[in-house]
This record gives structure tokens, sequence and C-alpha cells, in this order.
């Protein structure tokens, strides 16, 4: 069954809402994500996610813009820091839209007008729930483009890790951490990368995803 709502008549989207008010709305950057990892890893992730709970519930994709919020990370060439006022217009106007034609539930975000919704942060939803799935703890596993991104890219998009380029930089320790600072993310990395990736696989991919799937699922069901 067909879930993303672009590629539906606009009769069969319309129908799909009367069966089953839900939506779901990928959001993700383009940005530097290593040397290793496609530049659009957040949303080709956040896509394959939604397509998942969708097989699985019924609920429908929201078109969305293949960009976000990435000024942490503009200092490097190849990330397309998009405004975030953008993307809060855009998602604005979407949610609109969708309450308009008679959307209920939005896996996404936080919303008023009696609307359900929610939101997953992926990467930190998979600190929360990784276990003990990875060889590390904290920025090592976790960081960006690293042991968790890698394993998860290696399992859903195998074709787009370049393995010859998966690298470790190691986290720069932060001995203030009561002190609010402000610092480039190139000040933290050479290439777009903190953690290692070298430990990353596909199994640790798969473990992930399933857990942190079955997670969602049953928030989904018992409580949303």
């Amino acid at each position: 069954m067909e879930n993303y709502i672009r590629k539906m008549s606009g009769k069969k989207y319309l129908a799909r809402l009367a069966e089953n008010p839900t939506v779901i709305i990928p959001t993700g950057a383009c940005e530097v994500y290593g040397p290793q990892l496609p530049m659009g890893t957040d949303l080709l992730v956040a896509q394959k996610i939604a397509e998942i709970i969708a097989d699985k519930t019924g609920a429908v994709i929201a078109p969305t813009i293949e960009a976000g919020e990435s000024s942490a990370l503009q200092a490097f060439p190849c990330t397309f820091p998009m405004p975030r006022k953008i993307l809060e217009d855009y998602l604005e106007f979407l949610v609109s839209k969708l309450i308009k034609d008679g959307v209920s539930y939005i896996i996404k975000k936080h919303l008023d007008d009696g609307i359900k919704a929610c939101q997953i942060d992926w990467w930190r939803f998979t600190q929360s729930n990784c276990g003990e799935i990875f060889d590390y703890k904290g920025p090592m596993a976790h960081g960006h483009a690293s042991e968790c991104g890698t394993s998860v890219m290696m399992y859903l998009y195998p074709e787009l890790v370049d393995h010859d380029e998966i690298t470790c930089v190691k986290n720069i320790p932060n001995n203030y951490p009561d002190v609010l600072q402000y610092s480039h993310f190139t000040e933290k990395t050479p290439n777009g990368s903190i953690g290692d990736s070298t430990v990353a696989t596909i199994e640790k991919g798969k473990a992930i995803v399933e857990a942190c799937v079955d997670r969602i699922m049953d928030y989904l069901k018992n409580a949303f």
C-alpha cells in the first residue's frame, strides 16, 4: 500500500484520511555527515522510519523539504543551513493544511487546537533505547556520524555508506560542563564526524532500528 501523500491521487488521499486521520511528517537536515555518510542522512533515516511506522499503522506520510536547521554545522561548505524561520513557516503551513483536510493525529511535533501529536527526535531517541547494542557510550557511540549513525545507515542504506572513509574522531572532553560555552563545530572535528564509526556494523544498525521501532509502536498503541 502506498503511504506517501505525494504519490496518491487527491481522491485516494482524502479516502485514506477518512479511514485513518494520522500523518507522519519526516524532517531532516542536509549537512556534512562525516566523510562516510551522505549529507541527507537525517532525512533519509527519518523517511525510512516513517515508511516502517506507516506500514504498521496505516498512517500517511506528508510531503517535506530536503533541508533543515543546521546552523551548528554551517562552517562546513557542504552544509545547507536553512534559516529556522523558513522551516517553521513551512511546518506551520503544512500542519494547518493537514488539519483542514481532516488530520487528527500528527507524529512530529507538539500542537494545540485539539490535535493529538508527538515528536520522535530520532538520534536522541536511539540514545534512550540502545541498551547494550553499541560498544561505546556517550559521544563515541552517539556523536555526529559515529557508531550509531553509521550502523543505522549501514542497515537502512548500505549502498550509501563509503566504507573507505569510515573514521574515528575522538570527542574532546569538557572539563567545565557547568559553564555555558559557545564554539564552532569545526573546533571539534575536521570532517563533521565525532565518535568512532570504525566499530559500526549492519547488525548494530538492525538492532537499534528494531528496538526503536518497537518502542514507537508501543507508545502509539498504548499512549497516543
